[in-house]
């Protein structure tokens, strides 16, 4: 039986790191061996035919570290069986895939993926939204189905230039999206869950004053409870008729039923989406708008980013083991409202 297996590895010596019931993505891409290490041995529950409760109690006294996903997430129930459990490792940017509040309270330490992603993110930003202003997706269908004979000219798209951008979470993401999109002369302001001493662009503590006072907004924020559909009704109505908005955070930030009804109802221009809430299933109503660009919440990800996600979780697992200092650590003692 495969938890037998799995009890009795050849390297019976090493600690182990469980993996809970899905691959981290690297591994569909790369294969299960790509965060291997000598120093630790991985347990994978998605591989056994026990239910996840009655294998993590098969493995409870053994299991020092979690390797997770943010589509893995980390309960406090999981927490509670794994009573040697030290330290939750995260291949993802946000964190509200685990009970930070329970590891804080059981002395569990979190590495998270440091600020990797934000670069490759921050591309996707400028890439979803300059595709929605100048209909390139929509264009290239339109070109694609041999529509240009018969119907002539694709409408105008609008230039991304002087457009007044409001990023909502001015963190490692959000910073570069404003440097990305300040070279191609757009005007940044922002929100943050305090304003920033040291950043020259215009701070609104309220989102709907943003919204009201741009034509792009770009979501960049983590998501907890105060920031589960930050963007709603106010939100989208004081955006407008000719605001775009750019989400690559996360989809419960946005109210996604307003959301579909704004674009549906064209009380907004457009979107570019990476990510929803219910994923992955996406709203049908999106599928046949022309306005709306959306990609499978895979921003974050490029080869070259997942090699350096690679040497950050190896570097953390075994950094943990040598009882050395981590390489990212997470300060479980002031979570932020906001990715910055």
């Amino acid at each position: 039986m495969a938890v037998e297996s799995q009890s009795h590895p050849s390297q019976n010596h090493l600690p182990y790191v469980l993996i809970l019931n899905k691959p981290p993505p690297a591994f569909l891409i790369f294969g299960d061996h790509f965060y291997n290490s000598p120093k630790f041995h991985f347990l994978k529950a998605y591989e056994s035919p026990l239910p996840l409760p009655q294998f993590l109690l098969a493995h409870a006294q053994s299991v020092r570290a979690i390797l997770s996903s943010g589509s893995a997430p980390v309960t406090a129930d999981t927490i509670r069986l794994l009573p040697h459990l030290r330290l939750v490792v995260t291949t993802s940017q946000g964190l509200n895939h685990i009970d930070l509040a329970e590891c804080r309270r059981r002395g569990i330490a979190v590495a998270g993926a440091g600020n990797i992603y934000s670069p490759d993110c921050a591309d996707s930003v400028v890439g979803l939204l300059i595709d929605v202003l100048r209909k390139i997706s929509a264009a290239n269908c339109f070109v694609k189905q041999g529509l240009w004979p018969s119907q002539g000219d694709y409408p105008l798209g609008f230039k991304l230039g002087g457009k007044r951008v409001g990023i909502v979470g001015l963190g490692s993401i959000g910073s570069e999206v404003a440097k990305r999109l300040e070279a191609f002369g757009c005007s940044i302001s922002y929100n943050s869950r305090n304003k920033k001493p040291l950043v020259p662009y215009p701070f609104y503590p309220n989102v709907v004053e943003l919204a009201a006072n741009c034509d792009v907004l770009v979501i960049s924020c983590a998501l907890t409870d105060e920031t589960h559909h930050l963007i709603n009704k106010e939100v989208l109505s004081a955006l407008g008729k000719d605001g775009v908005i750019v989400n690559i955070a996360r989809g419960s930030i946005i109210d996604e039923k307003e959301l579909v009804r704004c674009l549906v109802e064209g009380e907004i221009r457009g979107a570019g989406l990476d990510v929803f809430e219910h994923e992955p299933d996406v709203p049908v109503e999106l599928f046949a708008l022309d306005n709306v660009v959306m990609s499978p919440h895979n921003a974050v990800f490029t080869r070259e980013s997942l090699e350096e996600l690679r040497k950050i979780v190896v570097g953390n697992l075994e950094a943990f083991f040598a009882n050395e200092p981590l390489l990212t650590p997470v300060c479980l003692d002031d979570q932020p409202h906001f990715s910055g």
